[in-house]
């Protein structure tokens, strides 16, 4: 059987068929990720690095589950897709029986900082820590706990840059590859007072370090 590639155009509108969050919370930063910013996380963890096709995926801080559900599609063999706040994820179920992917793709409602297992691949969207102050670091944590490779969308700006490089250092990571994306963000709380706002985002992936490769680096091995 002759795999066909998913063209990014109808992975993008296959996103753009899934139900929103109806109310998002302010303290919670859930803003919606933007259909293009979605495609090109998704399409380079599935076709430029092979990441997504029968891996186990987690998507942390799933919201309406738009990353749990495009990795689904583009053929993990299980996503898990996490959440404190389950109006969402009532919303990311429906989306799965919408598309036809609710028997690869499980929702779990608890604070990150307790979860537990092991994925092969992260997704994730997670605050930029405008609201809650390090909220940011919670969700990078915790994907560098429970997988080896991660992608994660952050501020594109240079401070953060710096930031996330020597915070996934620190913990045994590297960047691996960055992507920036233009990202506009819809008036939706009280506070906004533009109809909308656009801002350079970054795509990240990055990978832990493993045993084998401190061996070899250690050596001079390549």
């Amino acid at each position: 059987m002759v795999k066909v590639k998913l063209k990014r155009k109808h992975l993008e509108l296959f996103l753009e068929r899934l139900e929103d969050t109806p109310s998002p919370k302010v303290w919670l930063e859930q803003y919606p990720t933007h259909n293009r910013v979605a495609a090109t996380l998704l399409f380079m963890a599935a076709y430029v690095f092979n990441d997504i096709e029968r891996k186990v995926v987690y998507d942390l801080g799933c919201g309406n589950g738009k990353l749990a559900l495009g990795a689904a599609l583009l053929g993990a063999r299980r996503v898990v897709g996490v959440d404190i706040d389950l109006d969402a994820l009532k919303v990311a179920k429906r989306n799965a029986e919408k598309v036809g992917v609710e028997d690869r793709v499980e929702w779990v409602s608890m604070n990150l900082k307790d979860l537990r297992g092991k994925a092969d691949t992260v997704v994730q969207n997670p605050p930029f820590g405008v609201q809650r102050r390090f909220s940011d670091r919670i969700f990078l944590e915790k994907a560098l706990e429970v997988a080896d490779v991660v992608y994660s969308i952050h501020k594109g700006n240079f401070k953060v840059r710096q930031f996330i490089k020597r915070f996934v250092e620190k913990r045994g990571g590297y960047i691996d590859q960055l992507v920036t994306v233009k990202l506009p963000i819809p008036a939706m709380f009280d506070f906004h007072s533009k109809k909308f706002h656009v801002v350079e985002v970054d795509v990240y992936r990055i990978l832990k370090i493993n045993e084998k490769e401190v061996f070899q680096s250690e050596r001079g091995e390549t």
